[in-house]
């Protein structure tokens, strides 16, 4: 087992800045406004060679606010599981009340605290560290994280308490190198050109998008059955896009939180237009989105604003309609007869009717996920889809260019999430789109694909008999007057 390290201390000491540094990455979001994390945030941490897993927290504040309260819940939770504790305070602010609080909690909850004062560029070390010594910690390490100062100093630090031997520690370091030289070095390697094979044993990752408030944290704790993320009847709760693994009938899932997506027009602060980028990011990642849509409110432009966006990338789509509950049945019918009237482009996945606060129709979202998931990955053989391209053209031709017919020829897989299907002809290049979504709807139901979108791809095939047209060469006036002379001569 990994050992767990927990990230604590109040808003603004820097703990999403360091959690960056260890795992190098930029999971977590990181500005100069306190009180930005509020979720737990895992990552694998990369710094020092050894392996350990490394949890972000919200900060603690002491504030009697229900959303302060939510957020020291969780955060505590992350010190109870953790075997050690990061406890970051800000160097160039000193040591204050809630400094004092933290340190309290933390001593009667942690198993291990180690004291680390973060921000001493341009104060020194020394100076830094002075008024921390009357927490009464035994371990205390300066740091600047956005500098990335003292930061393997730390990670030394954690591993003397781990007795994490040193040779231990440069070897794994040294397999990371070797494997990563190896994929690179194997035959056929390239950097640029995406994968696409069977993942029956990857996890799953599972992005869950909408609009403000419409209960993605919600469905999430529902799904997972304990209060993982916060869920609060605050617009913009969630600011962050959290991972968060899941195992379910013997599978792995990634469960993936993110922050609402509101309007252009009504986003204004910073903080909200990097929690929106971050959700695209994640839906950019993920296997499966699951759109969660307000059955109070009905369809907004903005949901099918996401929904294209999601559809335009190419990620395998399960919808969900919450608070189904809240509704009468004159409310239900006008939901359901809008949904049918303006996302006809839907058809391709199923619509859920849920309620994540009572948990009815929450169920049967994983089977709907799995198909989504097995459809998005699945692999197509050339003489299946060649044979369907054949029996499709045969029900009907397309159409004439030019007075030319179009003849597509043969087809083949060229992609996964989504699937790609290629096909290659003579003025492939030329097929209208009305005839392309033929193709789409015929393959789409032939191969009995769920929830995710299909693409088709043309290749024009080169034609052999074209022949070059020979291009005269030019020639000055000189060599113009010889030609004509020698001509004149001969006859």
């Amino acid at each position: 087992m990994k050992p767990t390290i927990a990230l604590v201390g109040r808003p603004n000491v820097g703990k999403s800045t360091l959690f960056n540094k260890l795992t190098r990455t930029q999971d977590a979001l990181v500005a100069d406004l306190p009180g930005l994390t509020r979720d737990r945030q895992y990552g694998d941490g990369k710094v020092g060679g050894w392996p350990y897993l490394l949890v972000d927290t919200g900060g603690l504040t002491g504030a009697p606010d229900s959303l302060d309260a939510a957020m020291a819940d969780q955060t505590l939770s992350a010190v109870r599981e953790a075997d050690l504790v990061v406890f970051l305070v800000d160097g160039r602010a000193g040591l204050v009340s809630v400094d004092e609080e933290i340190a309290d909690v933390l001593r009667r909850q942690a198993q291990h605290v180690v004291l680390c004062v973060n921000k001493i560029d341009g104060i020194g070390e020394d100076k830094a560290q002075l008024e921390f010594h009357q927490l009464g910690f035994d371990g205390m390490v300066p740091i600047a994280a956005s500098h990335n100062r003292g930061v393997h100093q730390l990670v030394d630090e954690l591993a003397d308490y781990f007795e994490i031997p040193e040779e231990e520690r440069v070897e794994a370091s040294r397999k990371r190198r070797n494997k990563r030289k190896k994929v690179e070095g194997e035959e056929g390697f390239d950097p640029n050109k995406k994968a696409y094979e069977s993942r029956e044993d990857e996890e799953i990752r599972i992005t869950f998008v909408g609009r403000p408030n419409v209960g993605k944290s919600t469905l999430i704790n529902r799904l997972i059955g304990e209060d993982r993320v916060i869920a609060y009847d605050q617009p913009g709760t969630t600011r962050d896009s959290v991972s968060i693994p899941f195992e379910r009938a013997g599978k792995e899932y990634t469960l993936i939180d993110t922050a609402g997506v509101r309007r252009r027009g009504k986003v204004s602060e910073k903080v909200e237009i990097f929690s929106i980028i971050k959700t695209m990011q994640a839906i950019d990642k993920s296997n499966v989105c699951v759109m969660l849509l307000d059955g109070s409110d009905g369809l907004t432009e903005q949901d099918l604003s996401l929904l294209s966006y999601i559809i335009d990338k190419g990620r395998a789509l399960v919808v969900a309609v919450n608070k189904w509950d809240s509704l009468d049945s004159e409310q239900r019918e006008t939901v359901r007869e809008d949904l049918e009237r303006r996302v006809e482009f839907l058809k391709f996945t199923r619509i859920h009717f849920i309620s994540a606060l009572q948990g009815s129709g929450v169920g049967d979202l994983f089977k709907s996920i799995n198909r989504a998931y097995s459809s998005a990955f699945t692999d197509l053989s050339t003489p299946q889809l060649t044979r369907m391209l054949e029996v499709v053209v045969a029900q009907h031709q397309p159409p004439m260019v030019n007075g030319r017919r179009i003849k597509l020829r043969y087809a083949h897989q060229g992609g996964q999430n989504p699937p790609i299907i290629v096909i290659h002809g003579k003025q492939a290049l030329k097929v209208p789109k009305s005839y392309q979504r033929y193709l789409v709807n015929h393959f789409t139901k032939a191969l009995r694909l769920f929830g995710t979108p299909l693409r088709i791809e043309f290749r024009q095939d080169d034609n052999p008999f074209q022949e070059t047209k020979r291009v005269k060469p030019v020639l000055d006036k000189a060599e113009q007057k010889k030609r004509k002379l020698e001509r004149r001569r001969k006859e």
